[in-house]
């Protein structure tokens, strides 16, 4: 069953009434802000990759706070070990059975701060939790939060130590985002507001633990036209042929990509997807998981490049009109 008209827009309304919410904490942000909470109920991960300062962590707190969840956060640094992560088995004396004791990554939605300082064995402790919704310690699986969400940052200046995050990571993510420094207006109420730390500490909930999850179902149930879908596996298809990229972008990639422009068509009002809907969301989406040739790094090529140039060459469908 496609949603229809009221329910998208009842969707839009509670959507901005989230974005208002966070906006309170991370001002005049308000694209990034939307960006975020589309992931949210895509669902899906972000990372958040941005110069010190600019309200990385105080975005993902603020999100974490507009959600009647519960949330925690990880400080990675180079020690951290994976059952620091996801949590450990311990053998308990008094009734002579070993018990699993959860990590903090059994919440809602898990703050990863600077996750780049953590070693490789360390970041591996996600992968499985980011894909399929669980962790298993000593070949015993165990189911995480639903809805659940993983918010990461890093730090791109500083590389002292630090470790890139692998591919198999990246393409976990749903979306890589950056904040970019407040304009004027925005970074004058900052300051007269300086004896305020964290924003995002005043805080409500807005929306119900299980109204994420029927948001994230009603998303689902967006309209997309077949030739939409053509769209975007050709546009798919064209990263992968990019004489300057080595892997382009994957099914993983491409599926990302449908359940976030179902989640952007809703909170725009509409219960069909559009052609533009897909251009806006495409770079979000994919560009942190190309690979590029050496050469084509070496000469300056980016990814962002290669995106816009793809967009340009492949022709959009002609939006059509949608019906109830």
């Amino acid at each position: 069953m496609s949603m229809t008209c009221e329910q998208a827009r009842w969707f839009s309304e509670t959507f901005a009434q989230l974005v208002r919410n966070v906006g309170q904490a991370v001002l005049g942000k308000d694209e990034v802000v939307r960006l975020v909470l589309t992931a949210m109920l895509a669902p899906g991960h972000v990372l958040l990759e941005d110069a010190p300062g600019t309200g990385k962590t105080s975005l993902a707190r603020a999100t974490a706070a507009t959600v009647q969840g519960s949330s925690t956060r990880i400080q990675f640094t180079p020690d951290l070990l994976p059952s620091d992560v996801t949590g450990v088995t311990i053998y308990e004396q008094s009734t002579r059975t070993f018990e699993f004791h959860q990590g903090p990554v059994f919440a809602n939605i898990v703050l990863a701060d600077e996750i780049n300082r953590a070693s490789p064995k360390t970041q591996s402790a996600m992968l499985e939790v980011m894909e399929e919704g669980r962790v298993t310690v000593d070949g015993i699986s165990h189911e995480v939060a639903d809805p659940f969400m993983v918010i990461a940052t890093q730090n791109p200046l500083e590389h002292a130590g630090t470790y890139r995050l692998p591919e198999a990571q990246l393409d976990r993510f749903l979306m890589k985002l950056s904040l970019g420094f407040p304009d004027h207006a925005s970074s004058m109420q900052i300051l007269a507001g300086a004896a305020l730390r964290d924003r995002s500490s005043r805080l409500g909930p807005r929306i119900a633990l299980h109204a994420v999850s029927d948001m994230t179902r009603l998303a689902e149930t967006v309209h997309v036209d077949p030739a939409v879908l053509a769209y975007v596996s050709r546009l798919m298809e064209e990263t992968r042929l990019a004489p300057e990229v080595r892997a382009g972008v994957s099914i993983r990639g491409a599926l990302g990509l449908v359940r976030a422009v179902k989640v952007w068509a809703a909170a725009n009002g509409r219960h069909f997807v559009t052609p533009d809907d897909v251009k806006h969301l495409a770079g979000h989406v994919w560009l942190h998981r190309f690979v590029l040739e050496s050469e084509a790094e070496f000469d300056g090529v980016t990814a962002q490049a290669i995106m816009t140039r793809i967009l340009r060459e492949v022709a959009a469908p002609q939006a059509r009109q949608q019906v109830a």
